[in-house]
């Protein structure tokens, strides 16, 4: 059974290294929920939306931040795979885009072309994604 809770969970990267995590800056007051996608702008991070192109990672913690002050750890690798429950069958190499908001995010069908399926699920497996070539902020 499939973990059912919204929100992308660090499951592997592509190069076989442990996730890097960074402590980042909140662009913006606003709660960051543990699970959240973040983008990044001037610096500092915000809640990922579809269609962003600095797209970073997954916060590792639920803090209510300040803008420019408060600070939260982020995976930052371009090659990590996320878990997210979808309800859904997907076939590798489907794009998806970014939807929900803070402690809901999930994933919806593609029209911006955030994330890309890196492996084929069952509706009753969770979808393996992982941010999509050109939308990761160190993209190389």
């Amino acid at each position: 059974m499939p973990d059912t809770s919204l929100g992308f969970r660090f499951r592997y990267r592509l190069s076989g290294q442990p996730p890097t995590i960074q402590t980042l800056t909140f662009k913006d007051t606003e709660t960051l929920t543990k699970g959240d996608l973040t983008n990044l702008e001037t610096g500092e991070i915000d809640l990922a939306a579809t269609n962003d192109t600095t797209l970073v990672g997954a916060i590792q913690e639920t803090k209510a931040g300040t803008d420019s002050v408060t600070t939260a750890r982020v995976i930052t690798d371009f090659d990590a795979v996320y878990g997210v429950y979808d309800a859904n069958a997907r076939l590798i190499g489907a794009t998806l885009d970014l939807a929900g908001a803070t402690g809901a995010m999930t994933v919806a069908a593609s029209s911006n072309v955030d994330l890309i399926v890196v492996a084929n699920s069952t509706a009753a497996e969770e979808t393996l994604v992982m941010i999509a070539h050109g939308e990761h902020w160190q993209q190389p």
